[in-house]
């Protein structure tokens, strides 16, 4: 098959629900084959002839994508690195310092659907470069704002959120129709090795740019020339690759896009894509929460225990946290990326449940350690950094293994509309909402104290405590995802093999002789 960068015009098909084909070979009960079995997984000729794309292309175009998704993480998380600094320029407490992420989240979330549904039907890459372009040039101009125009930051952030969406969405979809199997899961989790990298790199950037420049709006200008580089890399290198083909056999129709509603149906009956997005819904909460307020938390610990100096009205926050805590974050990233998906794949051998029980560990164990980290800090910003290290290497383990659970359960002309509405969920009821609402807590709090630094710090340590006990709740829903997992794969499988069809309800559809076949029209098109 050709690699073009064509993709099919939309097509709509009625609303359907499944259903397995009576007599087809490979289902129990039909001639010649009492059971399915699983396709041979491509090798690399065989992946070669599928997608059109050499190998080392293919993998050039998962390093540009990895790029793309490190540099969206890193201008996200820029902002967290400069937050105390933005605070005292725009004079803004912590509610309303925890809006600069709820906004840009909120608006992320709310146009995912919409790059969801584009990229199940048209050109992945040109929606990608057009998202990215226009996510580069918003971010440069909300490096120009005057402090009187606090609400013309939220606008430029909540527009940045255009770029993200039409990323985040159609990336993975792209690494699932290049590699299977265990090919698939090595690239996911490079892919995903991005974002705690690239977030601890946010940091990092933002902390030392407005070092070296002396102020921190240069922060902010570093990732669109970076953006620019991203588009012409897109545009010259990544190249479309056939929907689903590297998991059909070669006898299998292509599959064809259903109506947007029937997708929706399909993916809420659909219990492990449910609940492993509530689990990661969890994930979002806790790792939104710690990415903007982690840095002002280790700050404000710093100035109680007499380390270093608050930050008064009119100075430069001077704090090494930022630096310190975007280089933990890279590194337990990459940790408990690669232990996550390493301690998986071993698993799988002897237990198929073993992706989401994984997640439901890594969670679970996750939460008490954050707890000590936060109830520490009073005491010895050392033993603060140990836990907060581990909890991070604990949470990360989730990030390929919740991208490659998603990618098995659900068929590939709806991968697309799931990654969107997955990000729908765990930016609605995870990280849109907890900056702004660990920041409302927070602020709630002081004011039922006597104002000092001992306040500030006590508020923020307790309206932290939070992400603990969500972090359990998320564990929890893994858990439930391991009872669904393998009935969901094994009937996405079949669907992809052409063994599972899609039929109308048996009120809406009939079966009629037409020329010389069988086929099933709406009742409502029959005469009778």
């Amino acid at each position: 098959m050709s690699g073009s960068d064509t993709a099919p015009f939309l097509s709509q098909a009625d609303d359907t629900d499944d259903g397995l084909v009576p007599g087809t070979p490979g289902l129990p009960g039909a001639p010649g084959n009492p059971k399915s079995e699983d396709p041979e997984v491509p090798d690399r000729e065989g992946l070669q002839r599928i997608t059109g794309l050499s190998s080392g292309r293919s993998a050039l175009i998962v390093a540009v994508l990895c790029y793309i998704n490190l540099l969206n993480y890193m201008d996200r998380f820029t902002v967290a690195g400069v937050l105390p600094d933005i605070e005292q320029f725009f004079n803004i407490g912590d509610s309303s310092s925890g809006l600069i992420q709820t906004v840009f989240i909120s608006s992320y979330m709310v146009l995912a659907p919409v790059f969801g549904y584009l990229g199940d039907r048209y050109n992945r890459k040109y929606l990608m470069c057009g998202g990215i372009a226009f996510w580069s040039l918003v971010t440069l101009g909300s490096s120009f704002i005057p402090r009187e125009r606090f609400w013309l930051l939220l606008l430029t952030r909540g527009l940045v959120g255009v770029g993200e969406a039409s990323y985040s969405t159609i990336a993975p979809t792209l690494i699932a129709d290049l590699f299977v199997a265990d090919q698939r899961s090595r690239m996911l989790s490079v892919f995903y090795f991005a974002i705690p990298v690239g977030s601890g790199l946010g940091y990092i950037a933002g902390s030392k740019v407005k070092d070296v420049a002396g102020d921190w709006h240069w922060a902010l200008r570093v990732t669109p020339g970076l953006g620019v580089v991203a588009v012409l890399l897109l545009f010259l290198v990544v190249r479309e690759p056939p929907r689903g083909a590297v998991e059909r056999h070669l006898d299998s129709p292509p599959l064809n896009p259903t109506s947007w509603w029937a997708d929706l149906r399909a993916l809420a009956r659909n219990p492990s894509f449910i609940l492993s997005s509530l689990g990661f819904t969890a994930v979002a909460f806790v790792t939104g929460s710690l990415a903007l307020w982690a840095p002002a938390f280790l700050l404000r610990s710093r100035v109680v225990l007499g380390e270093t100096p608050p930050c008064l009205p009119g100075d430069s926050c001077s704090s090494s946290d930022s630096l310190i805590f975007g280089l933990v974050t890279c590194l337990t990233g990459v940790l408990g990326v690669g232990l996550g998906v390493e301690v998986s794949r071993r698993l799988r051998r002897s237990n198929p449940r073993a992706d989401p029980l994984v997640c439901a560990a890594g969670l679970l164990g996750s939460a008490p350690f954050l707890f000590l980290s936060l109830a520490c800090a009073r005491g010895s910003i050392v033993a603060t950094y140990i836990f907060i290290f581990v909890g991070e290497t604990l949470l990360s383990m989730n990030w390929a293994i919740v991208a490659d659970i998603l990618l098995y359960v659900v068929i590939p002309t709806r991968r697309s509309t799931a990654e969107a509405f997955q990000i729908v969920l765990s930016h609605l009821l995870g990280d849109a909402g907890s900056p702004y609402l660990i920041g409302l807590i927070s602020d709630r709090l002081r004011r039922r104290w006597p104002p000092s630094f001992l306040s500030e710090f006590r508020a923020l340590q307790f309206s932290l405590m939070l992400c603990a006990f969500v972090g359990a709740l998320g564990g929890a829903a893994f858990l439930g995802t391991a009872i669904f997992i393998e009935g969901d794969r094994q009937r996405a499988h079949l669907h992809v093999q052409g063994l599972l069809r899609e039929a109308g309800p048996a009120d809406d559809r009939i079966v009629v002789p037409q020329r010389g076949r069988s086929t099933r029209v709406p009742v409502s098109s029959v005469l009778i």
